[in-house]
């Protein structure tokens, strides 16, 4: 009998978005446990089923099954990382390992893995199409990757680490969540020379928020911590903050120095019960690069290009400072941000507040939805009835040139306690053709953490928000415009190391001035952004592309090296990161001060021995985007096939496979070179 639960059944609504004006607290926990019933007594039919095992009976049949799980757990998560409370942090704690252990159940019974294995060894690829080809792949190595061949006590370990490492990885990212909103700068009117207006509006309403009139208030959120340390004058704060920032979770209560290590340690051992060497070596097996030996070259391939580059930069920026400050002057971290914004203003007279007042956040919103229209024929209407998750979210439909219904889509753009910082895209449903041929659209939301709006003015982005957004929408794209079979393969279910190639694509329009021309006015004359300074926007945006390079190989260093262990770790966590990054430092370690505590990508959110991938995905998306220059970057029909071979397509296919038919040969690496001004530079 099936109990009472708003996730009981498929939500009557139109579009099936969630209602979240019926959803409590309290729902989660009776709909996870009924979830799983569900799924086990799903997962029992398929395994007595007395047929011959088929690809349709077993391999379908399991990719369809656990719908109310789906559905629940659509929602919670989500939940957790963009609106959790101390309640709903405590019903993950409990279900997170009751779901490690539903799951390993299901690839590790024996009876399962005998029918999916009876169908893999069976299969005949000439009776189906790609898709099919690929979620039996897919289904087949799931298993394996799983434990499904392991026997007697590697079993019953392997079942033990997962569990583990589900406790450890959560642990980890509820640490990095609570621990940032207990970090507080607060100031003085002596202590806000050199910031902007914008900053100190903000600042102001932050400690009003606290019950503060009479101070302004600095946090480690993005749009506070940023300007901040780009802009103060105050030497001696800014190295306060930056070391506050990175001594987050370093010890006290949320400390996550034993948990990285656990995560690691067990991460290896698993790896091992599986016959690999390192855990990444096991990662990697199912990626573009294949192996740990293809990532380091392409990470020395970058450093010894870039590097060069990197430290002349470097040794010209301590130049300048030391000229404007009439004294030598040793670039510490916490003076990177402050003097490349004076270096890169004098160079090119352009700065993130002379640009502000032309990026309010409704009309970037306008712009980056005009950029689909444009280039893919959607539409995006307001939905004012749709119930939200909290009263800053929007929600839009979705549809096709023809008004076909394509999507819903859930925006959450500012700050707040009970969200992660930083910005990503998910979905509460994915895209799939049900049971019954009718293709179920996706509800994917966009989390940002923007500037927000005083009391005195909307929220004014930075450049680099603006590029936050159209990667962001890149992903959301990628789940709206696919059309998959199955759900496990649509949208962004693809190899990690190419799952950043739609978002970062979509990043190259921030520099186009006929993208820019269509949304950028300033937010109190609607005049448009003056032609001069687009041109100096476009020619900056060169400024410190070495740096920016070296510094993501650092931490596509420091996840490998953490991933490429052959033993056990129980030393100095602070000396293993500084080794990793040795050869790519732009500074001298700052006592105290390390990334791995709070790096949530590596140790909780799923880019374990795969940081790697975002330069990877930029050297591919920075291919795809020459073609874009060669024929038109608003093209139609260039567009049309982004979307046919790449968009719609998921991971229905190999990655290499979908780009080549795109482009019509393999990536390279010159375009990368072309735009970052490198191959000019060597």
């Amino acid at each position: 009998m099936i109990e009472k639960n708003i996730f009981s059944r498929p939500f009557m609504t139109t579009g099936g978005m969630i209602p979240f004006d019926r959803i409590t607290t309290a729902d989660y926990e009776p709909a996870i446990r009924q979830g799983i019933k569900l799924h086990d007594a799903e997962v029992k039919a398929i395994v007595e089923n007395s047929d011959e095992p088929t690809f349709e009976n077993t391999i379908v049949a399991l990719e369809r099954a656990g719908s109310m799980l789906n559905r629940v757990l659509g929602v919670f998560y989500p939940m957790l990382s963009a609106n959790a409370d101390d309640a709903l942090m405590e019903v993950s704690n409990r279900m997170a390992p009751l779901l490690s252990e539903h799951f390993n159940s299901i690839t590790l019974n024996e009876s399962l893995w005998k029918r999916v294995k009876y169908v893999h060894d069976h299969f005949d690829a000439d009776g189906h199409d790609a898709e099919d080809q690929m979620l039996m792949r897919e289904t087949y190595d799931g298993f394996v990757r799983s434990g499904a061949n392991l026997q007697g006590a590697d079993r019953d370990r392997y079942r033990e680490l997962s569990k583990r490492l589900t406790e450890l990885t959560l642990k980890f990212d509820q640490n990095a969540l609570k621990e940032t909103p207990r970090y507080e700068l607060w100031l003085t009117e002596e202590d806000l020379a050199g910031l902007p207006e914008s900053t100190l509006d903000a600042a102001r309403q932050a400690a009003k928020d606290k019950g503060r009139e009479d101070a302004w208030l600095i946090t480690l959120d993005a749009p506070s911590y940023g300007p901040f340390m780009k802009y103060s004058d105050r030497r001696d704060l800014r190295e306060k903050l930056y070391k506050m920032y990175n001594r987050q979770c370093t010890s006290g209560e949320f400390c996550n120095l034993d948990v990285l290590r656990d995560i690691a340690n067990t991460r290896l051992e698993v790896a091992k019960l599986m016959g690999f060497d390192t855990f990444a070596d096991y990662k990697l097996q199912h990626t573009m690069a294949g192996a740990p030996a293809s990532v380091y070259g392409m990470l020395n391939q970058l450093r010894d290009a870039y590097l060069p580059v990197e430290r002349s930069d470097m040794k010209r920026l301590a130049e300048f400072a030391s000229t404007l400050e009439g004294k030598p002057v040793e670039i510490m971290p916490w003076d990177f941000s402050y003097y490349s914004n004076k270096e890169k203003d004098s160079m090119f007279e352009i700065n993130d507040e002379l640009l502000r007042p032309y990026f309010e956040l409704g009309r970037v919103t306008r712009g980056v939805f005009g950029f689909a229209t444009r280039m893919y024929g959607l539409r995006f209407v307001p939905n004012h009835d749709a119930q939200v998750f909290h009263p800053e979210v929007e929600v839009f439909d979705v549809t096709d040139e023809d008004g076909k219904a394509v999507g819903m889509l859930y925006m959450d753009y500012f700050p707040r306690p009970t969200k992660q910082s930083g910005a990503w895209m998910t979905s509460f449903r994915e895209q799939y053709i049900d049971g019954d041929g009718n293709d179920v659209r996706p509800l994917v939301t966009l989390t940002m953490n923007f500037t927000r709006p005083t009391e005195t003015k909307p929220a004014l982005l930075t450049v680099r928000e603006v590029e936050t957004f159209m990667h962001e929408f890149g992903h959301a794209l990628h789940q709206l415009l696919t059309r998959c079979k199955y759900q496990s393969l649509s949208g962004t279910n693809v190899y990690r190391d190419f799952v950043e190639v739609p978002s970062q694509f979509n990043e190259n329009y921030v520099y186009e001035r006929e993208f820019l021309d269509s949304f950028a006015c300033h937010y109190q004359t609607g005049e448009p952004v003056p032609q001069e300074l687009i041109d100096r926007l476009i020619a900056s945006s060169q400024y410190g592309a070495a740096y920016a390079c070296v510094r993501q190989l650092g931490f596509g260093f420091i996840d490998m090296a953490w991933h490429s262990i052959t033993e056990p770790y129980d030393g100095d966590d602070f000396r293993f990161e500084y080794d990793a990054v040795k050869d790519v430092q732009a500074f001298e370690p700052v006592e105290g001060c390390i990334m791995s505590p709070q790096f949530t990508h590596i140790f909780s959110g799923g880019y374990a021995a795969g940081y790697y991938g975002y330069k990877w995905a930029e050297m591919i998306e920075c291919d795809a985007f020459s073609k874009f220059q060669e024929d038109g970057i608003f093209n139609r029909e260039t567009a049309r096939s982004w979307v046919d071979n790449v968009l719609s397509r998921g991971g229905t296919e190999a990655p290499m496979t979908l780009y080549k038919r795109f482009r019509g040969r393999e990536p390279r690496i010159d375009a990368m070179m072309r735009r970052d001004g490198i191959s000019s530079k060597n």
